[in-house]
Formats: structure tokens, sequence, C-alpha cells
């Protein structure tokens, strides 16, 4: 009993200075009671408004074609092909000789056709010669006829004689007229065979297949020895002066932002290369099943492109500078596009009006201004008047926090 009581005056002992301070010293106690815990804001990371270069574009996809194909068909049908001067891939000029026919058969034509000439103008020598002949007799029986008519009026001449010499004349006469239609008839002759000596001569010069234009040869179907014939497949195809462009469908929504001129960059499928490019051709109609219309875009032909290749066009409608946001941050619904606004630490809805949307980020029009910051995630977990800790994406915590989201969950121990 002794010995529990002196414990309980040590303790009285040892309070006892407590006690006292306590007791004259109330705030001293106040701060002493422990505080309650404040609630943490949760962390979210945001993106400021600003003012960046824009540039509209509509993408399009098609294939390489030619602006301007040329078949190149043999003008003389029937003879066969003697040499063959050009092959795929050359680059030839206008009038360029790519094939040659062979030209007996035309040379032998030619020769006969001049010795018919020859004998036409032989002919109409002849006639020329009749011609001379019947002036003659129709002069002489011109003077035949004045002197029975002097001896009629001198009654040395009968009236029968006068008239017989003047059928005489009118004989002559009509023998003077076939004459000079035979030398006409002789020299049409003439002029026919002179007519089919050039259409052989024309035939001839046909015998070399030339290149009506410059260009590049991208098929060749002539051989030599073939029969050449102007209904059969081409001898060689070329593409006017290697001109090619990109032929591509729109909708018929893209397709009414497109306009002659515009600039466009092209990539060749399965390359990195950009091929600048210009739009050359709109389609006037929209095809009614598919709802497309074609645009054609002229392709530098030193690009190495080539025909028949699949490529895809980024068409510039236009460029500016604007104000921005990243698509994430902004929420596309009926009523409109939505953003959430932090100001300080609580986030409001803004309905904002959009404009053109470039890669990952899209125009603002109005509803913020610039450097303004907004909720970086649209779909983030956070309602209209909610408190956060807003966090910079460039900031440390903003870091740790993008590395936070990364991260697995962790796994649950039993």
């Amino acid at each position: 009993m002794f010995r529990i009581s002196s414990k309980l005056a040590l303790l009285a002992a040892s309070l006892a200075p407590a006690l006292i301070t306590l007791l004259a010293f109330p705030a001293l106690a106040q701060q002493a009671q422990p505080t309650a815990p404040q609630k943490n804001l949760p962390s979210i990371i945001v993106t400021e408004a600003k003012t960046r270069p824009m540039t509209d574009r509509v993408i399009a996809t098609g294939t390489i074609r030619p602006i301007e194909e040329i078949y190149i068909q043999p003008l003389v049908d029937g003879l066969s092909i003697r040499s063959v001067d050009a092959d795929v891939g050359d680059e030839v000029k206008q009038d360029a000789v790519l094939a040659t026919l062979n030209d007996d058969s035309l040379i032998l034509q030619k020769s006969q056709l001049e010795a018919n000439r020859a004998k036409a103008e032989a002919g109409v020598a002849q006639y020329k010669a009749q011609v001379i002949e019947a002036e003659a007799n129709l002069a002489d029986a011109i003077r035949q006829r004045d002197r029975t008519r002097k001896l009629g009026q001198n009654g040395t001449s009968s009236q029968s004689q006068v008239e017989q010499t003047q059928a005489q004349v009118e004989v002559a006469e009509a023998r003077l007229n076939a004459a000079k239609q035979a030398v006409s008839v002789g020299e049409a002759d003439v002029k026919v065979v002179d007519a089919q000596i050039k259409d052989v001569d024309l035939n001839l010069a046909r015998t070399g297949v030339k290149s009506p234009v410059d260009g590049v040869v991208t098929a060749k179907n002539a051989r030599i020895g073939a029969i050449a014939a102007g209904a059969g497949e081409p001898l060689f195809t070329i593409i006017k002066d290697g001109a090619i462009e990109l032929v591509a469908d729109l909708s018929e929504t893209d397709i009414q932002k497109v306009k002659l001129g515009q600039k466009a960059i092209i990539t060749i499928a399965g390359g990195t290369r950009k091929i600048e490019g210009k739009v050359r051709i709109v389609s006037p109609s929209v095809d009614a099943t598919t709802r497309l219309g074609a645009v054609h875009i002229v392709v530098d032909d030193e690009s190495g492109a080539r025909s028949g290749m699949y490529g895809s066009a980024e068409i510039v409608i236009t460029e500016t500078t604007a104000l921005a946001l990243p698509l994430s941050a902004v929420t596309t619904a009926p009523s409109g596009s939505v953003t959430r606004k932090v100001d300080g630490d609580t986030v409001k809805q803004v309905k904002i009006e959009t404009g053109i949307q470039d890669g990952g980020f899209i125009q603002i029009v109005s509803g913020i201004a610039e450097g303004d910051r907004v909720v970086a995630k649209a779909g983030a977990f956070v309602r209209d008047g909610d408190k956060i800790n807003p966090v910079l994406p460039g900031s440390k915590a903003g870091a740790d926090k993008a590395e936070a989201d990364r991260a697995p969950p962790a796994a649950v121990s039993n």
C-alpha cells in the first residue's frame, strides 16, 4: 500500500508543471490540440490557349495518271514493220521516227503511176496535134465556103454548092471542138495520175512512224516483221511532255473547298518525299451514287513519280495565324463545342466557336482569350464548378502526373 501511494505521488509531481502551464496559458493548450486534415485537390493537367500558324487542308488519295496520253498508230495499212527505233522509257521529240515500215510496194506503185503519167502526157500531145489539124481544116473549109459564095453571087456557082461548103465548115468546127475536148480529157488524166503519185509520196513519207509530240514512251507493241494496221492496238503509247497528275476522289463536302490553282503536297505510297503539286481540274459534277467528285493535281515530272502509282495529297485550302487549342481540350456536342476553362482552381465549362482543324489543334474563334487555361483532356473526370490543382505540362508536377497516368495500376494484394 505504501509502495502504490509513493508511485502516485511521484506521478502527480511529474504532471504538476504541465498542468500549471496549461492552466496559466490556455492559448497554448488550444494550439496543442490536433487540427483536422485538409482535403487534397486532384492534380489536373491544363493547357493554355495560344496563337499559332494554322493550315486548313483537305486530304485526298488517288492514282498517278498521264495528263494526256498519245496513241501512235500507223498511217499506212498493210505494210510490214522494217525497223523499231524507240523503246519504253525513251524521251522522244516531235517528229522523231519511232518505227519504219517497208516501202517496197509503194515504190513499185509509184513507178507504175509515173509510167501512166508519161502515157497520159503523150496522149495529150497527140490530142493537141489533132487540134492543130482540125484548126487547119476549119480554116480551109471557111475559105472554100467564102469562095463559093462569091461565085454564087456572080452566077457561076449554084446554091447547092454554097450550102455544101457551109456544111463542111460546120463539120470542121465540130472536129476542132472534139479535139480540144480530147486535150482537156488528156490533161485531166495527167492530173489524176499526178494526184495518185502525190498520194504514194505521202504514204512513202508515212512509212516513218513519227511522234506527233514531245514525250516519254510508256508502251511499245511494234514488232519487226509484223503487219501494221491502223485498226489494231497502237504501236506506241506516249505521255505528252511527260506530264502526270494525281487523280483523286473527294467527298461532296471537301470538293466544295477546292479551287483551281491551290497548292498541294503529294506523297507517293511507300515513300516519304514530299512533292509539290497544283490543282489543275476540279470536277464540275459529283457521282450520284458514290457522292464523290474527281480532282486533278499536276505532279512535277522530275519528282520520280510514275503513272499507275498510288499517292495521297494534302490540298492547302487556306493558311492563317489564329488562337488554337489541342483537340483533346475540346468537346463537341449537338449544341456546340465546349471546353473546361480553369479560373484559379475552379473549373468552368465554356461554350466556344471553332474554326479550321490543323493536325492535333483546332482554331478557337470565340469563347476564350489567349493565355486562358483549360483542362488539357476534355474527357477528364471534372465537372463545372469542381476544384482542382492545375498543373502545366512542362512543370515537374505535370511530368509526374503524366508518368502516373501512364503507369499501370498496382496489383491488389490479398
